[in-house]
């Protein structure tokens, strides 16, 4: 009989999974020369592909494991304990979006470039989870039923209307905020239709907590999986151009034309269903704790490749100019490297801020008398 735990190891297994294709497909896409990218080559064909599904599963199981852990407490409504740590969390994720794309070369003259309010993975995801709460805090202790149904709603809504979105570029708004709708002046993601995976993850994670002690929870789940995603990637065009022409809406026929939101969705589905299916053999330790630790993989790898801070990294040196065997191989030391220092600093992560913060006191002590000196001597010249 398999044993029971309030832990689901396949999700952290998938994080592992999107973690280091995330790795690899920024390193590969970035560094790899332009000459090398035929379409028609069917590995780079496959490359591409599933380098694709790798945001959307991410996403979907950010929001999955949020919402697991926000609805699984007693406590509901604003008494819930993760509500508090949920905006917290989101809100340190949008910190940590921006303060990754500063550049220390630009505060030293007082300038805050236009890259600074472009939004990535972080500011979608911090976003994200703020959008979960608030779905759960109008909905969830009135009645819970209600809850899956705005965040199904919320994905459907964000994923049909992508043909009307997608070409507005929300001029009327200042870039900062502009930037989280549109990807016009150089966001890599959007909260439209991002969220969308974020909250369908929400919605499963909601499936899993309510029937997973079923003695035929799996079995069943993978089948399902399966089946849905399959129709959504084979089917669900086809199914867009019937809708179009019943209706005679030319939304739909839209949708079908530029159909990768649901594709996605059921890679998505796929790929839970793969990683459900291999659960029991999907618990290296290493492996499982790459997928906890994904927030410090990405941070170390954005300040290695693309420079974060200082604007010199690998992106600076060699944006499209290696050959594929070097970029393979440089993905592969890539993903090395950043997964073993990031498992270095969560190992010593307790230590690192305690001697962060007695740092920063030490050298405030010693900077505070200096400080109110000089302030009172310019107050002076003013008097």
């Amino acid at each position: 009989m398999e044993k029971k735990s309030t832990r689901l190891y396949f999700i952290d297994a998938i994080r592992a999974w999107a973690i280091l294709m995330m790795l690899q497909g920024h390193f590969i896409d970035g560094l790899l020369d332009n000459a090398f990218r035929d379409n028609t080559n069917i590995g780079y064909g496959l490359w591409k592909y599933f380098r694709g599904m790798t945001a959307p599963v991410f996403f979907t199981v950010s929001g999955f494991i949020f919402t697991y852990l926000l609805i699984r407490v007693p406590q509901t409504g604003f008494n819930n304990p993760r509500v508090k740590k949920g905006v917290k969390r989101g809100l340190e994720l949008l910190f940590i979006g921006y303060l990754l794309r500063l550049n220390l070369g630009g505060i030293l003259q007082g300038k805050l470039y236009d890259s600074f309010f472009l939004v990535d993975v972080l500011h979608c995801i911090g976003v994200s989870i703020l959008v979960i709460i608030g779905g759960y805090l109008l909905t969830y202790a009135r009645k819970q039923v209600l809850f899956p149904v705005v965040l199904v709603s919320i994905t459907l809504l964000l994923f049909i209307l992508e043909p009307w979105y997608a070409t507005t570029t929300f001029s009327s708004l200042p870039n900062a905020i502009a930037n989280y709708l549109t990807r016009t002046n150089g966001s890599v993601f959007t909260i439209i239709p991002w969220v969308g995976y974020a909250t369908m993850g929400a919605f499963v994670s909601i499936v899993f907590t309510k029937y997973k002690e079923h003695p035929q929870f799996y079995p069943r789940t993978i089948a399902v999986a399966i089946t849905i995603g399959s129709l959504l990637i084979f089917t669900s065009s086809d199914l867009f151009v019937l809708i179009s022409e019943l209706t005679g809406s030319t939304l739909f026929l839209k949708i079908s034309m530029n159909n990768y939101l649901f594709i996605r969705l059921g890679d998505v589905f796929i790929a839970f269903a793969v990683f459900m299916l291999l659960r029991k053999w999907l618990k290296n330790p290493t492996f499982l704790k790459i997928g906890q630790s994904t927030l410090s993989i990405y941070v170390i790898h954005f300040i290695i490749l693309y420079g974060s801070f200082t604007g010199v990294g690998l992106y600076r040196f060699f944006h499209h100019s290696l050959s594929p065997a070097i970029a393979i191989g440089g993905a592969i030391l890539f993903m090395i490297v950043c997964s073993f220092t990031a498992l270095l600093y969560e190992k010593h992560k307790a230590s690192i801020k305690k001697s962060s913060k007695d740092a920063f006191r030490f050298t405030w002590s010693q900077a505070e008398p200096f400080l109110k000196t000089s302030f009172s001597k310019a107050k002076m010249l003013f008097l």
